[in-house]
This record gives structure tokens, sequence and C-alpha cells, in this order.
């Protein structure tokens, strides 16, 4: 936005806004940039600040006088030390660098009086609109609270969401010798301090703890000064006896702030305006720092002011949603802490370090070596061994390592009748190193498959198809097991191919559909008929026969489907089960068909042979079922017979609003394996082997299943083992395979180094 002698006007004297109007005027001495604050730096909340090595780097090529300033003031730490009953374990090679928030505005008040900005503390911005009018640029880094983001609510579209925490950013006078957690199980409930040094004599602390917790320990009642105290002589042990200090501090719930948009005409949003972090990751002020960054650059890359804002947007929106995503996961594990506290004290704090999937295993190898070679020797790997190459039991099935192929529809059977594909799918999937491979879904009936080109086992022949199958993996790929995944569409059935159109109704040939209640699955879908009591008796024959010809088939272990709005799911979800009778109603009710069907196929699948459960943890809509609701159903399960819960989430109904992400389901397999106490098998975007070994370290779950890394590469766990330098016992190469257990040489890419440099 080149235009001459620009007016701009920034709202909110925050490190965003600063820093943004010291860039803007730099760039460009002849633009009129004007700051309006309502408060002054000696008001602000919070203590300290912590930047990256990449913001920081950021900085230094924009604004290299605010670099070295920072670079001055900056307090620096490579540990990360957690306190959990009593014992404390320490964590290295992590590298942060903190300043005192007030002194970090000190700095950027000052870059902008030597710019020329017109800074005007004490003084409450005009409204938006008619900064609008009278200037061409107005930035809007008003923070969470933003006045601007509410005055054009229906063009930014804002979601904030509000969550189940209290805390109180204080302060003590002493400098912690490293960032801090440390755990207090009070009689209340569960407690946890977040301390880190920021001058050389100074912290910042944070109490933190469950809304409930905070009730039950009176902080809703006490006063300021009493809440000091209280966490003053709670943390005594972390503070050293020290007292803690405020700065007009007060219990506040963290709010999640998302906008579809980020700009209105010539108004755009910046920092806690357009988006907020939990402070757990350490963000708010790094990512206001970014945007301001990326703004400034964009402003001078285009043309024009439309142009620069939609490229502005279109840069931040992905980084912000990435950090936004590992934010709510450090915050949603500091929610369920209480779930982990029993852990032992290396995993529980390598379940911290790694709590928002962006510290991981490999990363924390090679921070601090020893640190992790102690979590796993407490996990129980051999010398040398991964995580993820470790046994695992259920019932009389032993696994060699920790790795499933997730269960993938091929939609390329005859009759119901598995050909070669799936021998070739099947086959070379358990040569390629995983310890079990599912089938797809194999459906119970002509009636329940979801379209015409799925396979089932409701003929002998299908049976005997499958036995092919079976009797290829025992014998080629010895110590795979293989395992049969039993389900019925329900009212999802009588569809297209996927690649036909997914979830469409064919266009002839449809077969009646049943279900739980008569509701389609979305406008154009067929309407079900709702099952009555003797169609539910043949229903659970036909579960029944078809896991006899499994068992006589040759699978090692059978899972029942319980997910994605096929017809056991139909019955387990309130927004598909509208029953009256006995089999809808209360989750007890809802339940009790997927019981039947579950307790009559355990009744016939040999004892030695374990039994899974799929479930949809959520349904991502609401009125749905909830995470909660999906610790019942684990229960109850697990009460009934089954051996591990396979914890998907969705695909219940049409309208469903996921959250998707990097292992973005693995939240709800944690939760489950930790309040109901049974196995879990985690799914959905585990993309690689450094995500199944921080998975299964932290104990977050006992398996993990992966599809789409196993269509890129059939041989994708042997290829882990190669990776990791692991030759043993959990990644076995088949003989005929054993010559490529090595990656191929390829040719040189570097060339010799000059040993002299000769003068002219």
């Amino acid at each position: 936005m080149a235009t001459p002698g620009a007016r701009i006007a920034i709202i909110g004297g925050g490190p965003g806004g600063l820093y943004t109007a010291a860039l803007l005027k730099r760039r460009d001495p002849d633009r009129r940039v004007t700051l309006w604050e309502r408060t002054t730096p000696d008001r602000t909340f919070g203590f300290g600040v912590v930047l990256s090595d990449e913001t920081l780097g950021g900085i230094e090529h924009a604004d290299p006088a605010v670099h070295e300033a920072l670079q001055r003031n900056f307090t620096r730490w490579d540990d990360i030390e957690i306190v959990h009953r009593n014992t404390r374990r320490t964590s290295g090679g992590h590298g942060f660098a903190a300043l005192g928030r007030k002194r970090l505005l000190e700095i950027l008040h000052t870059r902008c009086h030597a710019l020329g900005v017109d800074l005007r503390p004490h003084t409450e911005a005009p409204p938006v609109q008619r900064l609008a009018e009278t200037h061409d640029l107005v930035v809007a880094a008003d923070g969470v609270h933003s006045t601007t983001r509410e005055a054009y609510a229906d063009t930014f579209r804002p979601r904030v969401t509000t969550h189940r925490c209290r805390y109180i950013w204080l302060a003590a006078d002493f400098a912690f010798d490293a960032f801090r957690f440390e755990i207090a199980e009070t009689e209340h409930g569960v407690m946890q301090l977040h301390g880190y040094p920021f001058a050389a004599d100074a912290s910042t602390v944070i109490v933190e703890m469950r809304e409930e917790v905070w009730h039950a320990a009176g902080f809703d009642e006490a006063t300021p000064q009493e809440s000091v105290e209280r966490c003053a002589k709670i943390f005594a042990d972390a503070l050293g006896g020290r007292p803690l200090r405020s700065n007009n501090s007060a219990w506040t719930a963290f709010r999640t702030v998302v906008n579809e948009r980020w700009s209105h005409g010539n108004v755009v949003l910046l920092g806690d305006a357009a988006h907020t972090a939990h402070f757990s990751i350490g963000s708010g002020t790094k990512l206001a720092v970014e945007d301001a960054l990326a703004l400034t650059a964009c402003l001078e890359e285009h043309p024009d002011l439309r142009s620069a804002l939609t490229a502005y947007e279109n840069e931040r929106k992905p980084v912000v949603a990435s950090t936004q995503r590992a934010a709510l996961a450090s915050l949603e594990w500091f929610e369920n802490l209480a779930l982990y506290v029993d852990q032992p004290p290396r995993r529980f704090a390598f379940n911290l370090l790694t709590r928002s999937r962006r510290v991981t295993h490999d990363n924390l190898r090679l921070r601090d070596p020893d640190f992790t070679a102690a979590v796993e020797r407490e996990f129980g790997c051999p010398p040398g061994t991964p995580p993820m190459f470790t046994p695992f039991r259920l019932r009389g099935l032993t696994l060699r390592n920790r790795v499933v192929v997730s269960p993938m529809d091929l939609y390329s059977a005859a009759d119901g009748i598995p050909g070669d594909l799936h021998l070739v799918h099947l086959g070379a999937r358990a040569l390629g190193g995983a310890a079990l491979v599912m089938t797809e879904m194999v459906c119970v009936s002509p009636e329940g498959r979801i379209t015409p080109g799925c396979a089932g086992l409701y003929t002998g022949r299908q049976g005997e198809a499958w036995r092919r199958i079976t009797d290829f993996v025992h014998e080629r790929a010895p110590g795979t097991a293989i395992g049969v995944q039993l389900g019925h569409s329900g009212r999802k059935g009588s569809t297209r191919l996927m690649w036909e159109g997914m979830d469409e109704p064919l266009p002839d040939g449809n077969w009646p559909l049943v279900a739980a209640s008569p509701l389609p699955y979305k406008p154009g879908s067929q309407t079900p008929r709702e099952l009555s009591r003797a169609q539910l008796t043949d229903l659970r024959e036909q579960f029944v026969a078809a896991a006899g010809r499994a068992a006589r088939a040759g699978f090692d272990l059978l899972e029942l489907h319980c997910a994605h709005g096929y017809l056991l799911s139909g019955f387990l979800s309130p927004l598909t089960n509208r029953r009256t009778d006995a089999y809808g109603g209360s989750p007890a009710r809802r339940l009790r068909f997927p019981l039947e069907v579950f307790d009559a196929v355990r009744a016939v699948w040999p004892e030695e042979r374990p039994m899974t459960v799929r479930i949809s943890a959520t349904d991502w809509a609401d009125g749905g079922t909830t995470a909660e609701d999906a610790v019942e159903i684990a229960r109850a399960f697990a009460a009934h017979g089954a051996d591990a819960i396979d914890v998907s989430t969705g695909q219940v109904v049409a309208e469903e609003a996921p959250e998707y992400g990097r292992s973005y389901q693995t939240p709800f397999a944690d939760r489950i394996r930790h309040e109901a106490r049974v196995p879990v098998i985690a799914v959905g975007a585990i993309s690689s082997w450094d995500d199944v070994n921080s998975l299964l370290l932290a104990g977050r779950a006992d398996l993990c299943a992966l599809a789409r890394p196993h269509l890129y590469d059939p041989h994708w766990t042997l290829h882990a083992a190669a990776e990791q330098g692991y030759d043993g016992p959990g990644a076995l190469w088949p003989a005929p395979y054993r010559a490529g257990s090595r990656p191929p040489r390829t040719g040189r890419t570097d060339a010799p180094k000059p040993r002299l440099t000769l003068g002219s």
C-alpha cells in the first residue's frame, strides 16, 4: 500500500499494536501513524513474555534496533522442571527467552517515539467507523475483548469459546531456575502452577485449576489479596516459602477467539482481537508480533490495500490455526490433568512435555536423550527398541508391535466376495511389518452393505475367499495378525461407490434400508424403516452367523463396528435413535441392542481370540454423543468383555463439524483409556512414526491405527524401523525382502570442498 503520506490508525497499545506502529513508520517515515491506548504500561496484566527464536529472527530482520534492545533484556534458560507427587523430573535442551511485559512495552514505546509515531495513552480511540472514514488503514489490536471485532461481528463472524479452568497471573520476586510445572493434589482437587523467570529477580507464576475445584476451594469468594496469599501457601515448596504479588490480577477463564474473516474494508484485526492461544504454549505475544511482521510485509508487497489485507489473512490464518490446535491440545490436557496424576513420574513428565503434540518423542530425544531414555526404560522398551516396537497382548493374542493397519473400504468385492485386490491389499500390508492388519467393514447381510462393492461374510463362498487371505497372511507374514471388522450399514447403505459419489444413493437397484429410527442420513438419502423387535433378533443372528464364518476363516481378532453412523452406531447416538421402546431414550437403553449383539458374538467367537469395538467418541454435532458419553459407552463394552476400544469420531450425521488436525481424535482415546481403564486403539491423522512413539510413551494409547500412510507406503512399519535404526523382533523383514531393509544408495550430491584459495 504505497499511499503517499498514508494515515494509519492503530487501536490498542499492547505489543502487537506498538510493534505494528513501529514497523509501519520505519518502513515509510511519511506515514502518519497514530496509536490509541486506554491504559499505560504500568497497568498491564501479566508479568513475563516468552518469545521463540523464530519470532526473534523475524524481529532482527525487520528492525535490528528493537532486536538489540530485546537481547539486552532477555532472561534465558534451557530446562523444564515437572514436580509431581514430591518428585522432580528435569528435561533440558528446550531453550527459552523471556523478558518482563512492562519492559517489552517500554522498549516498543521508546522505538515508536524515536520513529515519530503519535502515541496517545490514557485515551479512548474514536469509534472505529469514524476512524475508517478518516484514515487509509485501521489496525484493530484491541485485544480479546475487542470492540472493533464486535462492531463488525457480521463480517468477522467471531467464535469465542470459554474454557473450563480458572487461572490468575501473579509474580514472585525471585527467578526460577527453569520453566517449572508443579502439581498440587488438594482436598478440593488438582491445581497446577506454571512458573518461569523473566528477569534476574522475578518470575511469572500462573495458578490454574478446574472451575469446580476453584469453587470448592472457595476462591470464588476470596478477596484478591486472600487469593494471592492462599496460592502462595498451596505452592509454598515451589516458591521456597516466598510470597506472591499481584498487579490488578483477577481470576479468569481462558477464551479462545477465532474469526472467520480478519478484515472489513480498510479495518483489519491483529493479535488477540483476531485470535487467541492458551498461555500454556506461550504464544499470545509471539502471534501478535508475527502478525505485525506479516501485515507490514504484505502492505509493501501488494499494490492496493484490498489485495494486501487478503494476502495477510491468507498467510497468517493457517499458521494461527496450527498454533491454536496445539494450544487447544495443551489447554485440554491441563483441564483433564486429574486423569494423569496416577501416572509414574517420568511418564507423567513426558506426557506433560508432549501435550500439545509440537514436542514429540523424537524431538525430546534430540533435546535430552538421557531423560527420554529413562522414560523408555520405565515404559518397558528393551535397549535400542522404540516404543512402537514393543509387544502388546490382547487376550490370547500377542502383537509384536503397536501398529495397526486401519480398516479401509476397497468397494471392490463382487457379490460380497473379496477378490484379488483384497488379497494384494491386505497381504502387502501384512508383509509391511504392522502387527495387526484389519479388513474393511465386512457386512453381515446383503442389505447391510454400504455399496454394491462391499465385502461380506453372509455366505460360505465369502468365508472361503476370506480364508484364502488369512492363510496367505499367516503363511507369508508369520507373526502378523489379521482382524475382521463386522458391521451393518444401517441408514447409510445402498449408496454409490466412494469415487462415484460418497453417500449418494444408487441411481437404480436400491435395496431397502433399516435403522434404529426412520431418519434419512441427509437430504436425498433413502429413508430407512425402523427396526421391529423381531427384526432386531434377526439382525443379531446375522452378526452371530458372520462371526462364526469369521472364526472358521481364520481371523485372529474380531472388531464390532459401532461407529460412523452405521447400524449399531445409529442406536448409540441420540441424534439417530429416536425410539420410545426399550431400545431408545436413556444412554443405557440406547446401548442395549449393541450390547446384545456384542454378547451374542462374543459367545460364539473363540474364547482365546480378542474382540474390540470401534465407536464414534463424538458426533461433532450439538445434541449428539459427547466425550463423556463415549467414556460410559466404552465402560459398558469393557464390562461385557471387550478387550480394547477402537476410538474414532464422527460420520454419524451429515451436519457434523469436525475439528480436524494432526492426531485430532487421539484426545478421545486418551480420555477413554484413563477414565474407563480399558486398552484403546487411537486413530485419526496419525501420520508419522514419531507420532506413534509419542502417543504410546505418553500413555494416550496402547495401539495406533493408520490408514493413509499405509496406502502411501505398504511397508510403512518396516521403513519406520529402518529410519530409527531398529532391527529386532518387533519389525521382521520377510526373507525375500531383507535385501531392501536399508535405503538404496543414491548418487553423490556433495562436491569436494575447496582446500586452497589462490590469489589472483
